[in-house]
């Protein structure tokens, strides 16, 4: 066990990364059974916080690189088996069952072998169990004797000494590799469900959402895993359940089988409690999808819920599924309580049927301590089965459901290749002939009979108004959705700009190297092409910049180009750009058109489709498209079509602590009822063995010519009473700490989630998601189900380890002198282990997170992927940030187990020294006693480890209570709601005042806005321009404080916005906000959360936003169901939802933070028309990167650098020619459009 027992090693190269390579290769037997080579890592986490790289390589076979693709053939394998089946089916008409291809086969296949190894192991430590107490007997019958010669009783100390040490090394085999292989299960089945997930098709992506496939990694496949460590138990727990009864039978004979009946009428209560589970899991998973679905949508929407003071709305839909949530948990906890009090009864009730009908059977039959202890032995050993057959059959069927709903989502339809063909060799790089288009097969085409050719080289336009089509021609092409009819073609590689820029959580140069290789020349000139080389100026460390989750720390417009960047520098042969301009200034529309896509642009011989709503654009195309209602209106060049119509537009587009905080959450009167209850059963359990002693010790004086019949009647009468308030406190104890376990995981999640929703924005913009998620998922679900159980656990095992050194202690006081020692070498291992464990646990813990962040972030990026051919690259990410987990997890199974053997040995040496002084004491101590002390002391082996481990669980698992709480002392935002609120009129005339104002978003940021100070009139319509980076936005976050001040401030009416609440200023402000971000649920919910208006209202904001019509059309008109964030309508439809929202929330300031940038020139009329008649009476202020809808302004703000630059009419403006009159120039207005 020497801690120098470290094999030294050579490096290796391990898959893509220099590793170190694991130890155990040459390691010695002795140290690998030991685990002795993991010293190291024990004694280094003791000394210095570990990091990843202190950590122990895995081997090589079990790594994500080797074990995903040995499954995803064998999962190959059993689809092709299933069609077959299906094929052969197919000729027989009666069979109509189609069995769907089989997880649980493939799984098997993939891993029966090592499966079988530990099999083997779990046999042998199951023989070595039942060993104990027979060497046991023999003791006890040495001891009644008492020959003259008494080295055969040394004989039996060491014998037992030696078997129960067999079983501690052979027991740790099969739980490493029990546990490694149920890790590789789960890491086999993530990989098989992000593989799927890149291949899903249109109407899949409708089944599932992004919260339910990311709930199939983390919560079913960690469902499998669980199942899968507790599998053996299947046929273990039977396998010893007869062994023990067979021995029971020699010990008490027939008596035996009424103990067996006792089983048999307990297999159909666990049955009862296994279907009621399954329900019961059902139900929970349907909750904690709709949760993290919810969750995932606020979290990547709430800028807009802080902007609308929305949270406390959805705050309340977020309670309400936890309530739903904790009312399937209570039903859960209280059939927990009627299986512990079944499980706890059923070792004892069969004792006692097993003694009652012994004695029944014959007057004669007397208990001696041979057959007491042995008895009491074998009945300690079938607890530990009895307790788990019935855990892991209703294991099983929990598991049956999460199997259900993986081969569900792994058997669901994926993208048909047929839907394009890509091999095609001909005249044009794309074209469609009578092609029909829907996102599902049974579906309403969206695109109908589609003829286009485009020519290799050409630039092509796609125009015409919202919901028209355009990107969906876009789709078709990239294979995205189901051909109904004809034929699609296309020739070479493609790249894509989505309409929502996709940026991934990384360094800006590897966003837009996208797995390509550094060409350094291209890439600088990618770089200036794409007017990003100012942008770069401006970020902290240049392209080596962190951009944080879906590009929260860059503009809008910054978003666009680098992932304009991107598609150019993977030197496609086809560009897909879906309106890569909506977010752009117009001076850096015009360069990236001229620079990049043009006629003189990088790539000018390249084959370019372009979404548009430009229409200065239009005359550089070589073919325009105009789609109208999903159809093909117009197609030709530029002449062309202005022949055909004089009014082109028309078809334009539109720890201890943590401990204390979880019990005071818990509820102080809970705790201290549970603490009575488990003290309760345990001194009863105490009770009930000394019961027996005295009983055993009575009886070898006594015969059958006593009046013995009576008394052992009485001592039977009292076991029994004993037994059932044994039953009754575990009963008690349990209900409370099921009651008390609610009330915590109630508290707990509601702080955690009114602590999230408190957090300013610039939180969410520099942490993950996927982070913050695991918080309310992974961590929550510890709370929920884990933790309380451990610590019922642990204070269980306390009390039982205390009674047990106090029974053998009393029996054999010289034991307590060699238990202090122990106590302390206890003690010194759990202090080793515990400050390397807790630490291999936090990185566990942390490699958690990236898995989530880049499966989400593949989730919304997926089109993208697909687009550029990466998936391949995508999945290999996947198997890296997958093993690096599996690494952490291995590095605690190991952990874990150099624990055990440590722990369990010094168990072992305290049996040992409790039968040597049972055999030293000589005749000096009777047999009852000793057997007594023995059957404790082989009891204390496995409560001594246990306990060390729960008490480390205690603490490894707290961590998931501290990140829970760790929100409670960050910085929040200034509150809702304060004791001074403005009057329910304000602001009644809407004049905003900045005076000296200064903001920065973080404080180790510059200053975003410097020495900002005007004002504006009455119901007067301010312009704020400027170009990408100016503070335009900046601007509109400082009036809503998204950005609090770091000097100056502003008012309101009257009023200083920084003294009233938060909730209090926004539900008085009104905007329209740059990405129209909508939720998942009706589209009534989107536009009135809150539930304040009516029917009637909402219908006359949908006519004012030029909506009706279509909501008219839609089935279920305002009650249509949304998709989650909005993909069911058209970016401009979303945008116009924003506008509805505005309408209908209409109050004295309305700020319109680039709020047309995604709907069509046509629409855009319109909509300011309606805006200037109904906010006629408000204060207006607009950023814009149309100039045209701000030209009409009262006044103009420009701003540059964070400094207000210009401020005046827009006439005066065009007159001094600065800025604003070089942006006018840039964009083509000219100064006699402007005077009319």
């Amino acid at each position: 066990f020497s801690v120098n027992a470290w094999p030294t090693s050579k490096e290796a190269i391990y898959q893509r990364t220099q590793r170190k390579c694991n130890p155990e290769k040459n390691a010695s037997f002795f140290s690998r059974m030991t685990y002795s080579w993991f010293s190291r890592v024990i004694v280094l986490g003791y000394k210095k916080p570990l990091e990843r790289e202190d950590l122990c390589e895995l081997h090589e076979s079990d790594s994500s690189y080797i074990v995903c693709p040995i499954f995803e053939k064998q999962w190959r394998k059993e689809v092709l088996r299933t069609q077959e089946r299906q094929e052969v089916k197919a000729s027989f008409p009666k069979e109509t069952h189609a069995r769907k291809p089989s997880l649980v086969y493939a799984l098997w296949n993939t891993f029966k072998f090592v499966l079988i190894q530990v099999a083997l192991f779990k046999v042998f430590a199951d023989i070595l169990s039942f060993t104990s107490p027979l060497i046991m007997k023999q003791m006890i019958i040495f001891c009644e004797h008492r020959p003259d010669f008494g080295w055969s009783g040394y004989g039996y100390a060491l014998a037992l000494f030696v078997v129960v040490f067999l079983q501690t090394l052979i027991l740790q085999q099969y739980q490493r590799f029990n546990m490694l292989t149920s890790a590789k299960i789960k890491t086999a089945v993530i990989g098989l469900i992000y593989k799927k997930a890149l291949l899903l098709s249109n109407v899949s992506r409708k089944r599932f959402s992004t919260g339910e496939i990311t709930n199939l990694m983390s919560a079913d496949a960690q469902q499998l895993m669980d199942l899968t460590a507790n599998l053996s138990l299947l046929w273990s727990a039977p396998f010893q359940i007869l062994m023990a009864i067979s021995l029971l039978w020699q010990e008490l004979g027939p008596a035996v089988l009424a103990g067996v009946a006792v089983l048999v009428f307990v297999i159909p209560v666990n049955a009862f409690v296994a279907t009621r589970v399954k329900k019961l899991k059902k139900s929970q998973t349907k909750n904690k999808d709709k949760q993290i679905k919810l969750l995932n949508e606020i979290l990547h929407g709430i800028k807009i819920l802080k902007l609308y003071a929305w949270e406390s709305s959805y705050q309340k839909k977020i309670i309400e599924i936890r309530e739903q949530e904790l009312e399937v948990q209570k039903s859960a906890g209280y059939l927990a309580v009627f299986s512990m009090l079944t499980l706890t009864c059923i070792p004892f009730l069969v004792s006692l049927a097993t003694f009652g009908i012994y004695f029944l059977l014959d007057e004669g039959n007397i208990l001696t301590a041979t057959k007491v202890f042995t008895s009491m032995s074998l009945f300690n050993i079938l607890r530990l089965p009895l307790f788990d057959l019935p855990v892991v059959i209703s294991a099983v069927v929990q598991t049956r459901v999460s199997l259900d709903r993986l081969e569900d989502f792994l058997n669901t339809e994926e993208l048909h290749p047929q839907n394009i063909e890509t091999n095609y060799i001909g005249d044009h790089a794309i074209g469609f002939t009578n092609a029909s288009f829907s996102w599902d097969k049974t579906g309403v085409p969206v695109l109908k009979n589609l003829n286009i050719k485009i020519p290799e080289g050409a630039l092509v336009a796609v125009v015409g108004p919202v919901g028209s089509g355009k990107s969906s021609v876009l789709s078709a092409i990239l294979g995205e959705m189901e051909k109904l009819t004809g034929v699609v073609q296309r020739k070479g590689s493609v790249a894509y700009v989505a309409q929502q820029a996709w940026i991934q959580n990384c360094i800006l140069q590897e966003n837009i190297l996208f797995g390509s290789i550094m060409q350094k020349q291209f890439y600088e000139r990618v770089l200036e092409a794409c007017a990003l080389l100012p942008d770069l100026e401006q970020l902290p460390n240049g392209d080596q910049t962190e951009i944080g989750e879906r590009g929260v720390n860059i503009s809008g417009g910054q978003k666009h180009r680098v992932s304009l960047a991107r598609a150019v520098y993977s030197g496609a042969d086809i560009y897909l750009l879906d309106d890569p301009f909506a977010a752009v200034d117009v001076h850096v529309g015009k360069q990236l058109f001229e620079k990049v896509i043009g006629s003189s642009g990088i790539l000018k011989n390249k084959t370019r489709v372009l979404v548009t709503h430009n229409l200065t654009l239009l005359p550089e195309m070589d073919l325009i498209v105009v789609m109208e209602s999903g159809r093909v209106a117009h197609m030709g060049t530029y002449h062309e079509l202005l022949s055909k119509t004089r009014n082109l537009t028309n078809f334009m587009p539109s720890h201890p602590e943590i401990i204390l905080k979880y019990l005071q959450a818990f509820g102080w009167l809970w705790v201290w009822l549970s603490v009575a209850a488990y003290l309760g059963q345990n001194l009863v359990g105490v009770a009930q063995n000394l019961w027996l002693s005295a009983w055993v010790k009575e009886a070898k004086h006594m015969n059958e010519f006593t009046e013995w019949k009576q008394i052992r009647s009485n001592k039977l009468n009292i076991y029994g009473l004993l037994g059932l308030m044994q039953g009754l406190f575990v009963c008690s104890g349990a209900y409370i700490l099921t009651r008390g376990s609610l009330t915590a995981s109630r508290t707990l999640h509601t702080q955690l989630l009114d602590n999230v929703l408190h957090l300013p924005l610039r939180f969410f913009e520099t942490n993950p998601i996927g982070q913050i998620i695991n918080r309310f998922t992974k961590d929550m679900f510890i709370i929920d189900i884990r933790f309380h159980y451990y610590l019922r656990n642990w204070v269980n095992c306390t009390l039982d380890v205390i009674g047990t050194v106090l029974v053998i202690g009393g029996a054999l006081p010289l034991f307590i002198l060699g238990v202090i020692p122990l106590m302390f070498l206890y003690l010194t291992i759990q202090r080793y282990y515990v400050a390397s464990s807790r630490q291999i646990r936090r990185l566990a813990g942390a490699s958690r997170s990236p898995i989530i962040s880049h499966f989400s972030e593949t989730l919304t990026g997926v089109s993208t992927i697909r687009a550029f051919g990466h998936e391949q690259r995508f999945i290999q990410q996947n198997k890296e940030v997958v093993n690096e987990n599996l690494v952490c997890f291995y590095n605690n199974v190991i952990s874990n187990r150099w624990l055990s053997v440590r722990l369990e040995f010094l168990g072992n040496l305290m049996v040992f020294f409790a039968a040597l002084l049972a055999v030293l004491a000589g005749k000096s101590i009777d047999s009852a006693i000793v057997g007594l002390s023995i059957s404790y002391a082989l009891n204390i082996t496995q409560s001594l480890n246990f306990w060390v481990r729960k008490a480390c669980e205690i603490e490894t698992n707290a961590v998931s209570i501290e990140r829970v709480c760790e929100y409670e002392n960050m910085d929040k935002e200034a509150p809702w709601i304060m004791s001074k609120r403005p009057p329910s009129q304000w602001p009644e005339k809407g004049i905003v005042e900045f005076i000296n104002y200064q903001a920065r978003y973080r404080d180790d940021l510059g200053l975003a806005l410097r020495d900002i100070t005007f004002q504006t009139h009455g119901e007067e319509k301010i312009g704020i321009v400027g170009r990408t980076g100016a503070g335009k936005s900046t601007l509109s976050n400082c009036l809503f404080r998204i950005v609090e001040r770091s000097g100056g401030k502003i008012i309101i009416d009257g009023i200083d916005i920084s003294t009233i609440g938060l909730h209090d200023l926004r539900g008085r402000l009104n905007i329209i906000p740059q990405d129209p971000v909508l939720f998942s649920g009706t589209l009534q919910m989107n536009l009135d959360p809150l539930d304040k208006y009516s029917d009637r209202e909402l219908w006359e904001v949908l006519e004012l936003c030029h909506l009706k019509d279509f909501v008219q059309s839609l089935p279920k008109k305002l009650l249509h169901e949304i998709s989650e964030g909005g993909e069911n309508l058209s970016v401009g439809q979303r945008q116009l939802v924003c506008l509805a929202r505005a309408l209908l929330r209409k109050t004295k300031i309305l700020i319109l933070d680039e709020a047309t940038a995604s709907i069509d020139f046509e629409t855009d009329t319109l909509v300011q028309t309606t805006i200037r008649k109904e906010f006629s009476d408000c204060t207006i202020l607009t950023i814009a990167h149309r100039l045209h809808s701000i030209i009409d302004s009262d006044r103009v703000l420009v701003l540059d650098s964070g400094r207000i630059t210009e401020f005046e009419t827009p006439q005066n403006l065009i007159c001094q020619k600065g800025l604003f009159f070089e942006m006018l120039t840039e964009a083509g207005i000219t100064q006699n459009l402007v005077t009319k």
